[in-house]
């Protein structure tokens, strides 16, 4: 008997609803197709028939691999789905495809340019990010352990693990988007998957003038910033786009210097030459073997940089990147997680305690001051663009007082007739302290940057 006699041998034609994936992606999903029991049964006895087929056989490259899956799944949905219509076999051989080769039904999400955010819920609740909005997708998974295969898939070439002892990971994947996985006992409606997507190709400062997260004074600002060494630190709420902003001002780095990237799951993106590139790692099934962004920041301190980029400041690190900005390490950069400048500085010095150290808060304060020469905020507006809102000098200390001064502001002036944010850049038109240090550099700071005052209006 036929490995899909069953099928064949209905009188009738399964009652088989596929997920369309191109109505999964649209703005909004035309509609909500439901999965059946019947079309995962039927595709799992087809990917099991070409697994085993693959087994059989001595595969060289990854094309020869896709090409004979191609066949025989073309060939096994024409013998044993005579009665399915073309759409049907061609989305069921879409399905077999994405499980044997992609990352099962989320597989078209990733491949899809304008979704930047896919969420996992549960193996019957997926969401997606589209264009900075929130939405539910039709796709889903077949069950529990579905989910745990594809996480499994993401984790295991990295080395990391994820079971009962271990219930939570982050990884990536290998173009560099970002993972995160939590299942039972912890997740209590079942494994969860989160997948941050970036660009293929990483964004460069134009892209951010024309999606508008800034303008082209700010963008001349920062440049000179970068390539006069001074320290740099991106703050900003979770989605805001902290880490696209950070390659962008990487790559402002002039070609030649020793960069040294630091990251829990390596995302950043230079184009430059001289890049090492450091990721930490999480303890083994014994516990031990773990490296922290700590030890890396402190080994890096040997390894002869010009320029230390680390991808978030989480904490205790915190101390041993003020130390290497205070200690000839200039033009150093780093993001971290804050609602605004202010508390960017108030959650860095909660960091350095986290070090252990009993340090006077004044002296933490004042490494901060010494430190940390400019922060650049970005936020997640509510139509789900994203815009640098603050570009911010740190002055120095006045009394036990860490102060700012904005040098560009970002600021609202209503919503269009499709709920979309009007807002402009302006200069606040003051002359930032670090204007001579640029100067001095060969950059010459035009007029029209500081020229208009907040109150012009």
């Amino acid at each position: 008997m036929s490995l899909f006699s069953k099928y064949a041998e209905k009188p009738a034609v399964p009652k088989i609803t596929i997920p369309n994936v191109k109505e999964a992606v649209a703005e909004p999903p035309a509609e909500e197709v439901e999965t059946t029991e019947e079309f995962w049964e039927l595709e799992g006895l087809i990917h099991t028939a070409i697994v085993e087929e693959l087994k059989k056989k001595t595969i060289t490259s990854r094309e020869e691999e896709k090409k004979l899956i191609e066949e025989k799944g073309e060939a096994l949905v024409e013998e044993h789905g005579a009665r399915l219509t073309f759409e049907q076999k061609k989305q069921l051989l879409e399905a077999v495809r994405h499980e044997l080769l992609g990352y099962g039904p989320i597989t078209s999400l990733l491949d899809n340019p304008d979704v930047t955010e896919v969420m996992v819920n549960s193996a019957k609740e997926i969401y997606y990010e589209y264009k900075g909005k929130i939405r539910r997708s039709s796709l889903t998974f077949r069950d529990d352990p579905h989910v745990r295969s594809v996480i499994e898939r993401i984790v295991s070439p990295l080395g990391r693990r994820i079971d009962e002892s271990s219930p939570m990971v982050d990884a990536r994947l290998p173009n560099g988007s970002r993972v995160n996985a939590i299942i039972p006992p912890l997740a209590l409606k079942g494994s969860s998957l989160t997948i941050r997507k970036f660009s293929e190709t990483p964004f460069t400062s134009s892209d951010l003038v024309r999606f508008g997260t800034w303008n082209e004074d700010m963008a001349g600002f920062v440049e000179a910033c970068v390539r006069s060494d001074l320290n740099i630190f991106i703050s900003g709420g979770t989605g805001s786009g902290k880490t696209s902003t950070l390659n962008v001002f990487s790559s402002f780095i002039p070609e030649g210097e020793r960069i040294i990237t630091i990251e829990d799951a390596a995302e950043l993106k230079l184009s430059q030459n001289h890049v090492i590139s450091l990721e930490s790692r999480p303890p083994n099934i014994e516990g031990e073997g773990q490296i922290t962004i700590r030890d890396l920041v402190r080994n890096s301190l040997r390894m002869r940089p010009d320029r230390i980029v680390v991808g978030e400041i989480r904490g205790a690190e915190a101390l041993d990147m003020l130390q290497a900005m205070n200690t000839g390490h200039d033009g150093s950069l780093s993001t971290g997680h804050a609602n605004a400048p202010r508390d960017m500085l108030s959650r860095i010095e909660t960091m350095v305690m986290m070090a252990g150290f009993d340090l006077p808060v004044r002296a933490i304060r004042e490494q901060i001051a010494s430190a940390i020469d400019i922060i650049v905020h970005q936020s997640r507006m509510k139509d789900g663009t994203r815009k640098i809102t603050h570009i911010t000098e740190v002055l120095g200390m006045e009394g036990d007082t860490i102060v700012l001064q904005d040098i560009f502001l970002y600021k609202e002036t209503g919503t269009d007739e499709n709920g979309r944010l009007q807002g402009e850049f302006h200069p606040t038109g003051i002359r930032p302290k670090a204007a001579e240090a640029l100067e001095l550099n060969g950059f010459k700071i035009p007029g029209s940057w500081f020229d208009r005052r907040w109150d012009d209006e």
